[in-house]
């Protein structure tokens, strides 16, 4: 399901600054496994993750997620597989967009754009209804600007528009 076969990855190549984050890391994932990646400040588990989800371009090496080789994929197109649940809960929502807003985003990752409606009332149901899950009052609250929310439940719509497509591959 993933697999990371022989990356490298070195910041600041050349300078007196250079760091490798990553030299010949190989990683095999299995569908339904659960991996909890621990190492101290700087052992580069938070560049292991950007190099999966594409923040960052492996030096050298592979990156596979379903069979596909996404290893020259750009972020935006590995979104299809990727579901992400940042550290920072101020991360992974737009705080000037509304809580259906952020969620129809969420619907609609690794789709194309196109110009019609906005969100149709049988969505906004369904957001309602997975909201409600959560029991946090924000199924109340689906026009609220996410910049009002607490930390604790925009963390909480992260997770939830992180499964809403249900990924080949949960980051957190």
């Amino acid at each position: 399901m993933l697999e990371v076969r022989e990356i490298y990855k070195t910041f600041n190549a050349g300078t007196i600054n250079e760091k490798r984050a990553m030299n010949g890391v190989s990683l095999t994932l299995a569908d339904g496994d659960f991996v909890t990646v621990i190492g101290g400040n700087g052992a580069g588990k938070s560049t292991l993750l950007n190099l999966v989800a594409g923040v960052f371009p492996v030096d050298s090496g592979s990156i596979s997620i379903d069979g596909q080789d996404v290893t020259r994929l750009p972020e935006h197109k590995r979104a299809k597989f990727i579901g992400r649940v940042f550290q920072d809960p101020m991360m992974g929502t737009a705080a000037t967009m509304q809580i259906e807003e952020n969620l129809a985003l969420a619907a609609r990752r690794g789709q194309g754009r196109s110009l019609r409606a906005g969100i149709t009332r049988a969505e906004r149901e369904e957001y309602r209804e997975l909201l409600k899950i959560l029991d946090l009052g924000l199924e109340d609250r689906l026009t609220s600007k996410v910049g009002l929310l607490s930390g604790g439940q925009r963390q909480a719509l992260t997770l939830l528009m992180a499964t809403l497509k249900k990924p080949k591959l949960l980051l957190l």
